[in-house]
């Protein structure tokens, strides 16, 4: 009884759930980061340099989704994903764009070494660690379709 008295009294009340798109090691102080952060009147550069040191692993330019919870008391707290998996097949594939009649048209062929390649990758992210590897191939196939990419044995 006395430890969820406790964490009750411990835990902050939220103010906001913030969702961006930054690019890895990019955040400035400017649109889109300063606008959403400064409506909340928290620490922008102490985003900045926490996001970027984060990041600097991935290749710059590289879209990064940060789920940032801002707090009452000007604190906040983020998670950094990996991109979406979309980019990652487009990137893959070296397309700019989807297919415009997926289905009808496709854009491009991977390989299931390349879909296997993305599931690593996304299987590191917090929301995807549950996930099987197969589950995760799955749901990149689908999306592969989606945007008129057709997955071949081999190339």
């Amino acid at each position: 009884m006395m430890a969820t008295l406790k964490d009750a009294a411990a835990r902050k009340p939220v103010l906001a759930t913030i969702r961006l798109i930054v690019p890895a090691g990019a955040a400035r102080p400017a649109p889109p980061v300063g606008p959403a952060l400064g409506f909340y009147r928290l620490n922008l550069m102490a985003f900045c340099k926490d996001f970027n040191a984060r990041t600097q692993k991935y290749k710059a330019e590289t879209p990064m989704q940060v789920t940032l919870t801002a707090y009452k008391d000007s604190t906040f707290e983020f998670v950094v994903k990996s991109p979406s998996v979309s980019w990652f097949l487009k990137k893959a594939a070296g397309i700019e764009t989807a297919s415009s009649r997926p289905g009808h048209s496709n854009v491009s062929s991977l390989t299931l070494r390349h879909v296997y390649e993305i599931a690593k990758l996304k299987q590191a992210d917090p929301f995807c660690k549950h996930m099987s590897l197969e589950a995760l191939c799955k749901s990149i196939i689908g999306t592969a379709n989606s945007m008129g990419i057709e997955i071949v044995k081999d190339l």
